[in-house]
């Protein structure tokens, strides 16, 4: 069994792994496949690394359901760029339960774009969220 400070092997199988490639359930590794991954390319159900597919996952390119990246591709997300979004748009926020259609509420860079967006709406005002600013004067709930 691999003991911490041991040098990684290349292909390793387990709890967990601590490999080149990891396969299991906690694997560590650059390329890293299980339940929850931790690489350089992380694949599996709440993933953490650079390149992350999962279900669960927080890195730099991240596909998945419930993501965090700085470029992200899923149902719901956070990070400043979301794939296939419109160029303005720099953060997709969604609420409502299943089988409602949430509105399309997005967060902008600057006030006036909120405002405008607020308008096609239907509802008036913006209010800030982080650096950014969401349409609306309230969140909704």
């Amino acid at each position: 069994m691999a003991q911490c400070g041991d040098k990684p092997k290349r292909i390793a199988f387990g709890v967990a792994p601590l490999g080149i490639i990891s396969i299991g359930i906690v694997p560590m590794g650059v390329v890293s496949i299980g339940v929850v991954p931790m690489g350089v390319i992380s694949i599996g159900v709440v993933g953490m690394g650079v390149l992350n597919a999962c279900v669960v996952g927080m890195g730099v390119l991240v596909a998945g359901v419930n993501v965090m990246g700085v470029w992200w591709a899923g149902v719901e997300g956070m990070g400043p760029r979301r794939l296939g979004a419109p160029p303005s748009a720099l953060h997709q926020h969604h609420h409502g339960s299943a089988g409602q259609t949430p509105p399309n509420l997005m967060a902008y860079p600057t006030r006036q774009q909120a405002l405008d967006r607020a308008r096609q709406l239907g509802c008036s005002g913006a209010h800030a969220m982080g650096s950014l600013w969401m349409p609306c004067s309230e969140h909704p709930q």
